[in-house]
């Protein structure tokens, strides 16, 4: 029987398997999707729809970095038990590579061919899904380049090469000597994993969240029933100490503690004798934004012996 695009597509609706899984299934059953169905929980192929609809909240941050372009990756599963599987580890380091050949961008990085297998990357998550037993969710990807200089990279809680809890990466351009640029670049990225700036430079912050800090600090400063022109002033001052808690370059340095990240970079570029420019940065941590289910242990046993 012809296996048509329709019939695979039925199957795959019907059991969450991948793409390549539901035609191969649907070819060794002659095109009957009940036995198609039956030939894919055989395999263990069948579950991952049932699992689909877990919180995925753990899993891993990966990054990735080939001469001047990088990445960054966040796969999730659903607890930290999987974080420490060597296939899992696997699959996430090789995911941030093929990131590095899409600049990041996560629709192709889904669609990318995953090296070794005829499936797409999306499709192999939904087969370590059924592989490993939890859910999981491919859920941001994105990249850095520079056209001279040096990406680098910082993972924080490292679990294993270039995996962990926070990745981040700092592009550097610049015609500085590459191991110089790669040091610089790695303490910031480490003081970028310790701080969460709001973004690398003044011009580059959102203007809703200094609007939103503007009026919250009027307020305040009218509570003080001081002149107007008294009132400004203090506002740009206390604007300009919001800049130092919010803004990469005008953070303080947190491995010296003393200079502000601008001058650091400066002073480098002056030992160096060529320009440097903080291009960007991408900061991931794990689970972030994600609402995560809470359950007492009571429910979760009671769920578990009634399935």
């Amino acid at each position: 029987m012809a296996i048509t695009a329709a019939l695979v597509k039925e199957l795959r609706e019907t059991t969450g398997a991948g793409m390549m899984d539901c035609k191969k299934a649907l070819s060794e059953t002659d095109g009957n999707v009940d036995a198609a169905v039956d030939w894919l929980r055989t395999k263990g192929l069948a579950n991952a729809a049932k699992k689909a609809g877990r919180v995925a909240a753990e899993g891993l941050v990966a990054v990735a970095v080939n001469g001047t372009k990088g990445a960054v990756v966040e796969l999730n599963a659903e607890t930290d038990f999987v974080s420490r599987n060597e296939d899992f580890q696997k699959f996430v380091n090789e995911v941030a590579v093929q990131a590095v050949s899409v600049d990041g961008d996560v629709d192709a990085l889904k669609a990318a061919a995953f090296p070794g297998t005829s499936r797409n990357v999306e499709e192999q998550v939904t087969h370590m899904i059924a592989t490993i037993g939890e859910n999981m969710s491919l859920r941001r990807s994105a990249g850095l380049s520079v056209e001279k200089g040096v990406v680098a990279s910082y993972i924080h809680s490292a679990v294993a090469t270039d995996l962990g809890k926070i990745g981040v990466l700092v592009a550097l351009e610049s015609e500085a000597d590459a191991a110089v640029l790669e040091g610089l670049g790695k303490q910031i990225a480490m003081h970028i994993a310790a701080t969460n700036p709001a973004s690398a430079t003044v011009a580059d912050l959102d203007p809703e969240l200094v609007e939103r800090e503007k009026t919250v600090l009027t307020e305040q400063a009218k509570e003080s029933g001081r002149p107007i022109e008294i009132i400004e002033k203090m506002i740009e001052g206390r604007i300009r100490k919001y800049y130092e808690q919010v803004v990469l370059v005008e953070q303080t340095f947190v491995i010296d503690g003393e200079n502000k990240v601008k001058d650091v970079i400066e002073n480098v570029a002056k030992e160096a004798g060529k320009p440097i420019t903080l291009k960007g940065f991408v900061r991931f941590e794990l689970g972030e934004g994600i609402e995560r289910e809470e359950k007492d242990f009571a429910a979760e046993v009671a769920e578990q012996l009634n399935k």
